[in-house]
C-alpha cells in the first residue's frame, strides 16, 4: 500500500509540474522565459529543439528598438546568419497578447515563416496580435511564454545605443549583446 500512494503522489506532483524555463545567460546578464506549451505547442517544441542544440549560444540581440522590442537568436557576433530547421506554422491565434515581457517568434511576411529568431515585446506591442476570423484570418506573431526574472537585463539590452553595423542600415546595438547561451531550466513543481 505504502509504495503504491508514493507512486501516486509521484504522479500527481508531476501532473502539476510549472511549464518549462529557459535561462538566457547574455553580455549584460542573465534573465528567465517561462514557456507556455499549452497555448503555443508547436512553437515551444520547436524553440525548446533549438535550445537543446545549442543554436543560440554565441548569437547576437541583432535588433533593438526601445519602445518596442529586443530581436536574437540568428546571427553569430559577425553576423552570419546560423542554419535553421525549417519553418513552423503561425500559432498567433493562442489567446496570448504581445505585451511588454513577453516572447514570440520572429518571421518574415508569410505568417508560417517562423525558425529560430524570437523577440521580446519591451512595451504593449498589440498589434502584432493576431486579429480576424478563422474565414479571413489576420496573423500576427506567435507569444509563446514570458520573463519571469531578470527584466532588468532586459531593460538594459533595450536601452542600449543603436545605429547600423553588419547589414543591418539601424537599430543594432553599438556594443555588442551577446547571447553566451540558453539552457532549459530544471522542471519544478507549483
Amino acid at each position: 500500500m505504502r509504495l503504491t500512494l508514493s507512486c501516486l503522489l509521484f504522479v500527481a506532483a508531476n501532473a502539476f509540474a510549472a511549464d518549462p524555463q529557459v535561462e538566457f545567460n547574455t553580455s549584460l546578464g542573465a534573465f528567465t522565459v517561462e514557456l507556455n506549451p499549452k497555448a503555443a505547442p508547436k512553437t515551444v517544441e520547436n524553440f525548446l529543439g533549438y535550445v537543446k542544440s545549442g543554436q543560440y549560444s554565441n548569437t547576437l540581440f541583432h535588433r533593438v528598438i526601445p519602445d518596442f522590442m529586443i530581436q536574437g537568436g540568428g546571427h553569430t557576433a559577425d553576423f552570419s546568419e546560423k542554419p535553421t530547421k525549417a519553418a513552423i506554422v503561425n500559432e498567433s491565434n493562442n489567446g496570448l497578447s504581445n505585451v511588454s515581457g513577453t516572447i514570440s517568434m520572429a518571421r518574415k511576411g508569410d505568417p508560417n515563416s517562423a525558425t529560430a529568431q524570437f523577440f521580446i515585446n519591451t512595451n504593449d506591442n498589440t498589434q502584432l496580435d493576431y486579429t480576424g476570423t478563422p474565414d479571413a484570418p489576420a496573423f500576427g506573431y506567435t507569444v509563446f511564454g514570458k520573463v519571469v526574472k531578470g527584466m532588468d537585463v532586459v531593460s538594459k539590452i533595450r536601452n542600449t545605443p543603436t545605429g547600423a553595423s553588419g547589414p543591418f542600415p539601424s537599430d543594432v546595438p553599438q556594443t555588442p549583446v551577446l547571447i553566451k547561451s540558453a539552457k532549459l531550466l530544471g522542471v519544478k513543481a507549483k
